[in-house]
């Protein structure tokens, strides 16, 4: 099985059991991609209103939670 490469640098990244950074291949690599994320640099796909609605369960679009138009 080939050894995993750090996602920032990707350079061979040793196993969990050898580095406490794991997936990473450092500390600094690892607090680097905190980093990006508490700068907002990475982000999670957001689904509009709309579409989260007509997708649940026993919803009928154009219908508030308790049955009513």
């Amino acid at each position: 099985m080939p050894s995993p490469h750090c996602p920032n640098c990707k350079k061979p990244v040793a196993p969990r059991k050898e580095n406490p950074a794991f997936p990473f291949c450092s500390a600094r690599c690892r607090t680097l991609d905190l980093g990006r994320w508490l700068g907002e640099e990475y982000r999670m796909p957001v689904r509009q209103a709309e579409e989260e609605e007509d997708e649940r369960p026993g919803h009928a679009p154009g219908r508030d939670d308790f049955g009513e138009t």
